[in-house]
């Protein structure tokens, strides 16, 4: 049902001429399922208050609220065609009245960790699209036949709409940036294990796909009271987020998993000076895919130590400054920043292993990010000591990875299990860095634990297996001939 809804809505936005692409989609749905979703936010806190014999004060005015102008019904729980708007009166709606009245939640919300303040951020940010109201009628109908009560509804919904930024991200450059195979963000929190009472940290959150997991991981594995999903809920996961679209679907990609007002920043992070940081803003745990290339303005690299126009490289120090002594990090990052010889790679070659323990790297095969065409490794580092032994592997997942070929938690099974000794093997190895040329400070993989393979034979040796092939061959015919 819910499958099959999510693709009505999208033939839908395809025929309207306000939307374009995967991207386009995505963020329409997610504005019409946030308000949705809004809706059964305000009606179970209603009933709640109702309960305990308390009044409920409603976010939204009577006139903005779902009931209202999106799905106004009559007595048989049918729209009320009467009531209801569409054509141009809803658009018009939309765009001159319901956004700029939810906008405006920005300036009156009392703090940025509010929901209030999460509706005039996304309000502010994005615009409605669509611009045949009779298109925008029918996807409001589909949107309210989304249940959104029940936990196991909010766990499906939450799936279709992560596949829904997996295809946004396989359908082009621009939407590759907003996902991170999930096998892969699973396998880094599994290493890292984060504990209640930890913070977490994304600062290039996209469609907050690392927190997400972070959150599931953590929920799992906790000892289920008030106290521990209140901390979990309200005081564990943060994330900061550049782009528009990005910082909306990631808002709503935490929602749907449960994660009532996200701690989501729309900010770029990389504005901030590094020597801002202060301990009050560092976190136990950092969990990141910074986004690969990118140059950088002149006056965003003031803002660090190492000047370079490689974001990730930006983002690396950052994450590094933003680490409590202590803490830990798991980051992708592209694989030629380990033997890149410029003199901004080298020197944070050099300040990573010398401010962190960075423990391990794991090298993984090309296709791993569909459509994206680099390759990646993932450093695991601890702050506050100096790396002494880094344990690689190199992920061989027996097969070329893609779109049709993708990456599951399967093929991270063997990782996950080395990892926990840094035991060596074909395909896994330690290296002491005392050995590291001190001039590059080069950390490429060099496997030395691959089988040998048979050496190339040379031209002489070629010529007399065939002299001896073709003798071989004369004495066959000569016996054939005398047997005739």
């Amino acid at each position: 049902m819910f499958e099959q809804t999510f693709k009505n809505i999208d033939d839908i936005l395809y025929k309207d001429a306000g939307s374009d692409s995967e991207l386009d989609y995505i963020g329409q749905t997610s504005w019409i399922m946030f308000l949705r979703y809004l809706d059964e936010l305000e009606v179970d806190k209603a009933d709640e208050a109702e309960l305990k014999g308390e009044d409920y004060t409603y976010i939204l005015d009577e006139a903005y609220r779902w009931e209202n102008w999106a799905m106004p019904k009559n007595e048989e729980g049918q729209l009320d065609h009467h009531k209801a708007m569409t054509g141009p009166d809803l658009v018009a709606f939309v765009d001159q009245k319901l956004f700029p009245y939810l906008a405006d939640f920005k300036q009156k919300a009392d703090s940025p960790k509010t929901i209030e303040y999460k509706i005039g951020e996304i309000f502010s940010e994005l615009k409605n699209k669509i611009q045949s109201g009779y298109n925008l009628r029918e996807i409001l109908e589909y949107a309210d036949s989304l249940p959104f009560r029940a936990s196991s509804d909010k766990h499906e919904l939450s799936h279709l709409y992560e596949s829904k930024i997996k295809n946004m991200g396989n359908a082009g450059r621009n939407g590759g940036q907003y996902y991170t195979p999930r096998p892969l963000i699973r396998a880094m929190i599994n290493v890292i294990d984060p504990q209640i009472g930890e913070k977490i940290y994304d600062g290039a959150a996209g469609s907050c796909g690392f927190l997400c997991e972070a959150y599931g991981y953590m929920y799992e594995h906790m000892k289920k009271n008030t106290k521990n999903l209140k901390t979990l809920q309200e005081n564990t996961l943060y994330g900061k987020e550049k782009k528009n679209l990005a910082y909306v679907i990631g808002i709503m990609n935490m929602i749907l998993h449960g994660i009532e007002a996200p701690n989501i920043i729309h900010t770029n992070t990389l504005g901030e000076s590094i020597s801002d940081i202060q301990e009050k803003d560092r976190y136990h745990i950092i969990l990141a895919n910074p986004p690969f290339g990118g140059k950088e303005r002149k006056e965003v690299q003031q803002n660090f130590d190492i000047k370079t126009g490689e974001t990730a490289s930006l983002f690396l120090q950052h994450f590094i400054k933003s680490l409590k002594t202590g803490g830990r990090c798991a980051i992708v990052i592209k694989n030629t920043f380990l033997s890149n010889a410029d003199n901004a790679s080298v020197s944070l070659r050099q300040h990573l292993l010398e401010s962190c323990n960075l423990h391990t790297i794991l090298d993984m095969p090309a296709g791993t990010f569909t459509g994206a065409g680099v390759k990646t490794v993932v450093l695991f580092f601890q702050k506050g000591a100096p790396t002494k032994k880094i344990w690689y592997y190199q992920l061989n997942a027996g097969r070329s990875l893609g779109k049709t070929s993708p990456l599951n938690d399967k093929d991270m099974e063997e990782f996950l299990t080395l990892a926990k000794t840094k035991k060596e093997s074909e395909k896994s190895w330690n290296f002491k860095v005392s050995e590291i040329n001190e001039e590059s400070f080069d950390l490429s993989p060099k496997n030395p634990n691959l089988p040998e393979e048979e050496p190339l034979r040379s031209p002489e040796v070629i010529l007399e297996e065939m002299k001896s092939l073709d003798e071989e061959t004369s004495e066959i015919l000569k016996n054939l001939k005398e047997l005739i």
